[in-house]
């Protein structure tokens, strides 16, 4: 059962029906009773019945006289992020999702689903690891496990916990076997797409390979990171912003062991410093463009996100930093794939 099905009920069906529901339920005990033609005409839970029994109702009488007639719901396809947190901060559990003609087409449980970004999203995963030979002599680099699961899945299901659903994967070598791992996506409640490079295209150019983009932003990211970067906070700051494209970014600093000297150009000494610290912030292989930016990318040649970000600085379009504060790792050589492995036994993804 799916679940849209374990909490939809119709309005024709019985108390005790609705009741043995509510009981599998358990501790996500709320169903939405709906027409035949699966719209929305209210909410009930175990005190809804409790409430109607005290006011005299009993089990032979309609559904429809228990239910609480305006439950809240959010509607596909609009920005709701800050209704959802809303909802959060007033310790909803459930929330339906309804098309414009109020049907009800998903349901979010807030202990599986943070929030709804809307967004689709491709992930590069066509490289092919040279540096983790043999380990990807047969396997494909994304498909290497990091503990109990893939490196790729990671991200995928991260994905889906902030409610992005389009995920495209781009594949190259030894993709079918990314193909056969996830199919279409459904049996994940995802809509999983592939495109496949017939040449090298660099780090964006198969991007122009995907048919349609269904939203405004686009998400860009490789396939062999491990992070459990905050898509939700990312993709806030991106909208605050008013950004065309966010970069994500991890510090790296340098500690010099001696004392620093600073001068200006006449090498006047301005200050001293011991043994300073320097913070930089490298790119962490992580994006979220406007999807007007695909028009700058050549078709059908190689270009790399490096270039797009260049053309976008010149054209002093806004761009963001985001600096990822939680784990991330680059797992692209063999003592990388080593650490990702004892840092995921810790790390909560």
């Amino acid at each position: 059962m799916n679940k849209i099905s374990r909490h939809v009920i119709r309005e024709n069906a019985s108390v005790r029906e609705a009741l043995i529901k509510l009981d599998i339920l358990a501790s996500d005990a709320i169903l939405f009773v709906t027409d035949t033609e699966n719209i929305l005409l209210g909410s009930l839970t175990d005190g809804d019945l409790r409430r109607g029994f005290i006011k005299g109702l009993g089990f032979e009488d309609a559904l429809l006289k228990f239910i609480q007639p305006n439950p809240s719901f959010i509607v596909e396809g609009e920005f709701v992020m800050d209704k959802l947190e809303e909802y959060k901060a007033k310790n909803f559990k459930i929330i339906p999702v309804l098309n414009h003609t109020k049907q009800i087409v998903e349901v979010i449980n807030f202990r599986e689903q943070s929030t709804i970004i809307p967004a689709d999203a491709i992930i590069m995963a066509g490289g092919e690891g040279k540096r983790l030979r043999p380990l990807t002599e047969a396997t494909p680099k994304p498909l290497l496990k990091v503990g109990d699961k893939p490196i790729i899945e990671y991200n995928i299901d991260r994905l889906q916990q902030v409610g992005v659903k389009n995920i495209t994967l781009s594949i190259n070598y030894l993709g079918d076997q990314l193909v056969d791992y996830f199919g279409d996506g459904e049996s994940r409640r995802l809509n999983i797409q592939y495109v496949r490079e017939d040449k090298p295209l660099g780090t964006i150019g198969s991007i122009l390979l995907v048919e349609e983009f269904y939203h405004e932003d686009i998400i860009v990211m490789n396939s062999d990171l491990l992070t459990n970067i905050d898509f939700h906070d990312f993709y806030k700051c991106y909208k605050d912003s008013g950004a065309d494209m966010a970069v994500a970014a991890t510090s790296y600093h340098v500690d010099v062991p001696y004392g620093v000297l600073e001068a200006d150009e006449s090498n006047k000494v301005l200050s001293l410093k011991e043994k300073p610290r320097y913070t930089y912030y490298s790119n962490a292989g992580i994006y979220i463009l406007k999807k007007h930016l695909l028009k700058m990318i050549p078709q059908d040649e190689f270009y790399d996100i490096t270039d797009l970000i260049k053309r976008i600085l010149e054209m002093n379009l806004k761009m963001l930093t985001y600096p990822i504060n939680g784990y991330w790792l680059d797992i692209g050589k063999h003592e990388d794939f080593e650490k990702a492995q004892n840092d995921v036994k810790h790390i909560r993804f």
